[in-house]
């Protein structure tokens, strides 16, 4: 059983993006996106025209001053290695995504970042946020994992755009 991280949040967070699992590198370091061909951080610091390679906790902290939070889906669940089609569906636990929503109430948009989470997300949170009045636009971007390669960095860099599009409203 593998387990996710924190949430990297700031009290005013209107946009959430959420993977479904950190991969083995990420969990090897503790840091979201960590390996080093994932085009996470690269795609965020185009989007906020900001130097590439700063620190971990810079990076958590540009995204906190755009108002962006970052979290997984899940929890915990069984995986053999870092790809999403090696998770075993039974094993998924989801975070306790009403307490989150409770803190941070300013939450309007969720972006997946790929196809797992946003599945993960359909099938095992919605049902639990059915009892809430939560309202939330909700979009798939392309994964930026290293194994979703059908699409170039700039591809996707340009799909990833919609997250400035939604803050600069």
């Amino acid at each position: 059983m593998i387990s996710g991280f924190p949430p990297v949040v700031a009290p005013d967070a209107e946009v959430l993006i959420l993977g479904s699992m950190p991969g083995q590198a990420s969990l090897d370091v503790s840091q979201y996106y960590a390996h080093p061909r994932n085009a996470f951080w690269p795609i965020i610091c185009q989007l906020f025209e900001v130097p590439q390679g700063g620190e971990y906790s810079e990076r958590l902290v540009l995204l906190q001053r755009n108002r962006i939070a970052l979290w997984d889906v899940m929890q915990h669940c069984l995986r053999e290695g870092s790809l999403d089609s090696a998770i075993k569906p039974s094993s998924i636990v989801a975070n306790d995504f009403i307490s989150f929503f409770v803190a941070t109430p300013s939450i309007r948009h969720l972006f997946f970042n790929g196809v797992q989470a946003e599945r993960s997300f359909k099938r095992h949170v919605i049902p639990t946020l059915s009892t809430h009045d939560y309202k939330f636009e909700m979009q798939r971007l392309p994964s930026t994992s290293p194994a979703h390669a059908s699409i170039s960095f700039e591809q996707k860099l340009a799909q990833w755009q919609r997250v400035r599009d939604v803050i600069a409203r």
